[in-house]
C-alpha cells in the first residue's frame, strides 16, 4: 500500500477518491463496485478460468465496466501489485 493509501485510510477517505470510507475503505460508490467485483469473480473464474489478476484486468479494459468499477479494479490491480 502506497503512503497516499495508508493516508487516505487513516482519515477515513476512499481508497480511489476523496469522498468519505464507509466501509472496506472505500465510499459507498466504490464499495458497491467492490461488493459487485467480489461476487461476480467466481462466475468468471468458473466460466472462462481466468485469475485473479486477468480477472481485474479484463474489467478495467472492458469498455462496458462502470467507471466506479474499472476504478476498483485498477485500484485493486495496483495493490495486488504491489505485494
Amino acid at each position: 500500500m502506497s503512503n497516499e493509501e495508508k493516508e487516505r485510510m487513516n482519515n477515513q477517505e476512499c481508497a480511489v477518491c476523496d469522498r468519505m470510507a464507509v466501509k472496506k475503505g472505500y465510499c459507498s460508490v466504490h464499495t458497491k463496485a467492490f461488493d459487485s467485483i467480489i461476487l461476480k469473480y467466481e462466475y468468471w473464474r468458473k466460466a472462462l478460468d481466468v485469475t485473479w489478476k486477468e480477472y481485474l484486468r479484463e474489467i478495467a479494459e472492458n469498455s462496458l465496466t462502470g467507471e466506479w468499477a474499472r476504478q476498483v479494479a485498477e485500484h485493486l490491480a495496483r495493490t495486488e501489485a504491489e505485494k
